[in-house]
C-alpha cells in the first residue's frame, strides 16, 4: 500500500513538474521499487527523474532497471553523465549490463568509464557467460599476510569506501595466492600489534575459480551459508569475488529458463510483457514443430495396427487414458530428476541408485492404477456404460498400465541423467519430449499386449 502511495506521489508531482518535492520523495524509496516505476515511464519522463536522482542512488537504480530502459537512457545521457553513472557501479553490475547491449552501445559507454573501470569491465566480458568469472566483482578487499592488524584496519578506512562489501578480506602473498580469509569482526575485536596472517581463518575456504559454472557457484551460498566467495584463477591467485546477490540473481535466471526448457519455449531474458507477440512466437514454434514431427511417430504406431482396432474398436477408447497416464509419470520422474540435478543433490554418478528408486516406485504406482483401473472398466464401463468389454480386455489394459508407468519412470527419470552427462541443459528432457516418447512406447506396449492375450 505504501509503495502505491510513493508511486502515486511521484506521478502527481512529476504531472505538477514540482523536481524538488520529487527529488525529496525519490530520495527515501528503494532503488528496486523507482526502478519499477521508471521502466513504466515514457522515455522522456523517465530521464527527467532519472536526472533528479542523487548520484549513488541514481547508481543503483540504473543497475534494476530492464534492458530497454537502461538503453534508452544510454542514448539519452550526454557523456558527462553516462560517466557519471558508470563509474559509480560495482564492475559486475557494470559488466552484467553492457552484455546484453548492442556493441555500439557498449563502445560508447566504455569510451566514459574510467581507464581502471574499463580494464576490469573488459577484464569480467572476456570470461565464458556461464562462468564464475562473468559474475565476480573485481572490486573487493585484499591484505597481505604481513600487515598488523593496525596497518590492516588503515588500509580497510583507505580504500573500503568504494568496495562492494567489508564483511570479508581475503589474505594473500606478495605474488597474491590466496592464503585465508578474515571477517571483519576478527579484524576489529584483535591486537593492533598482531599480525593478519596469525589471526586469519586458513580452515579449508570454500572458493571457486573464474572458469567454474556460475549456477554450482551459487549454490555453494547455499550449501555453506556464505554471503561471498572468493574467486581465484588456475594458479591460485585471488582475482575476485562473488556476492550473495550476485548468486540469487543466477539462480532465478536458471530457474526461469529451466521452467522455460521444461514447457519447450526457447529461453529468454526479457521480461515477458516487454516482448511482442512476433518474438513470443519465434522462442515457440520451434519446439512446436520439433514436436509436432515426433508425435507422427504415434500416427503410424496406430496406423500400423489398424487391423487390431477393427477387431475390437473398444481399444482405441482407451488409448488417451494410456498415453496421459504415461506421460505424467514420465514427467513426475524427470521434474524431480530435473529440480535434484539442479540443487545438487544427484550426479550421474548417482543414476543406478535412481532408477533402482523409481523402478520401485513405478511398480507400487503401476500396480496402484491397474487395480482402479480394472475395477473401474468393470463397473462403469461394463456395467453401467453397457461398453462390450471382457476380463481379457479388462486385462490387457491395466498389465499395459502397469508396464506403460514402469517404462515411463524409468525413461523420465534417465533421461535428464543422460543429458547432463552429454553436456546438455536437463530441462531439455523435460516434459514434451518425455511425453513424446512415452506416448509411442506406451502404444507399443498396448498392442502388444493386445496381440498376445486377445490374438489380434
Amino acid at each position: 500500500m505504501e509503495k502505491m502511495t510513493l508511486e502515486a506521489t511521484l506521478t502527481r508531482l512529476l504531472e505538477q513538474k514540482k523536481y524538488k518535492s520529487l527529488r525529496d520523495v525519490m530520495a527515501v524509496m528503494q532503488p528496486f521499487d523507482l526502478a519499477e516505476y521508471l521502466n513504466e515511464l515514457e522515455a522522456e519522463k523517465c530521464l527527467i527523474l532519472f536526472r533528479l536522482l542523487p548520484k549513488e542512488l541514481a547508481a543503483d537504480v540504473f543497475v534494476e532497471l530492464d534492458d530497454d530502459s537502461q538503453e534508452q537512457l544510454i542514448g539519452a545521457f550526454s557523456d558527462k553523465e553516462l560517466s557519471q553513472v558508470i563509474n559509480e557501479l560495482y564492475v559486475d553490475d557494470a559488466a552484467d549490463i553492457l552484455d546484453e547491449m548492442p556493441a555500439s552501445v557498449v563502445k560508447r559507454v566504455l569510451s566514459q568509464a574510467r581507464p581502471e573501470m574499463r580494464k576490469m569491465i573488459n577484464e569480467v566480458l572476456n570470461y565464458p557467460d556461464d562462468s564464475a568469472g562473468s559474475i565476480m566483482n573485481t572490486e573487493y578487499i585484499s591484505l597481505v599476510a604481513g600487515f598488523t592488524v593496525g596497518e590492516a584496519i588503515a588500509h580497510v578506512r583507505k580504500t573500503g569506501i568504494d568496495k562492494e562489501t567489508v564483511n570479508t578480506m581475503y589474505v594473500i602473498d606478495k605474488k597474491r595466492h590466496l592464503l585465508g580469509a578474515l571477517p571483519i569482526r576478527s579484524l576489529i575485536f584483535a591486537r593492533a600489534e598482531q599480525l593478519v596472517g596469525d589471526i586469519m581463518d586458513k580452515t579449508d575456504i570454500v572458493k571457486a575459480t573464474t572458469l567454474d559454472d556460475k549456477e554450482e557457484v551459487a549454490l555453494l551460498f547455499d550449501n555453506y551459508d556464505l554471503t561471498e566467495i572468493p574467486i581465484v584463477d588456475k594458479e591460485d591467485r585471488l582475482v575476485g569475488i562473488v556476492t550473495v546477490d550476485d548468486a540469487i540473481d543466477v539462480l532465478q535466471q536458471e530457474a526461469t529458463e529451466d521452467i522455460e526448457m521444461m514447457a519447450a519455449i526457447t529461453p529468454t531474458d526479457k521480461p515477458y510483457l516487454k516482448m511482442s507477440v512476433g518474438e513470443i512466437v519465434i522462442k515457440r514454434i520451434p519446439w512446436l514443430m520439433l514436436l509436432m514431427i515426433t508425435a507422427t511417430f504415434t500416427s503410424i504406431i496406430i496406423a500400423s495396427f489398424e487391423n487390431a482396432l477393427a477387431a475390437v474398436p473398444v481399444l482405441t477408447a482407451f488409448i488417451p487414458m494410456l498415453m496421459g497416464t504415461g506421460g505424467n509419470c514420465g514427467s513426475q520422474s524427470s521434474v524431480a530428476a530435473i529440480r535434484n540435478l539442479a540443487i545438487g543433490d544427484i550426479e550421474f554418478s548417482d543414476l543406478f541408485r535412481v532408477v533402482f528408486k523409481e523402478f520401485r516406485v513405478s511398480i507400487l504406482c503401476g500396480a496402484a492404477l491397474a487395480v482402479v483401473s480394472f475395477v473401474k472398466i468393470m463397473l462403469i464401463d461394463k456395467m453401467l456404460m453397457g461398453k462390450e468389454i471382457t476380463v481379457i480386455i479388462a486385462l490387457v489394459i491395466s498389465f499395459t498400465l502397469i508396464a506403460t508407468v514402469i517404462i515411463a519412470k524409468l525413461v523420465g527419470c534417465t533421461l535428464p541423467l543422460l543429458a547432463k552427462k552429454a553436456g546438455f541443459d536437463p530441462a531439455v528432457m523435460a516434459s514434451p519430449f518425455i511425453t513424446t516418447t512415452v506416448d509411442a512406447l506406451s502404444l507399443l506396449i498396448y498392442f502388444g499386449f493386445a496381440a498376445m492375450l486377445l490374438g489380434v
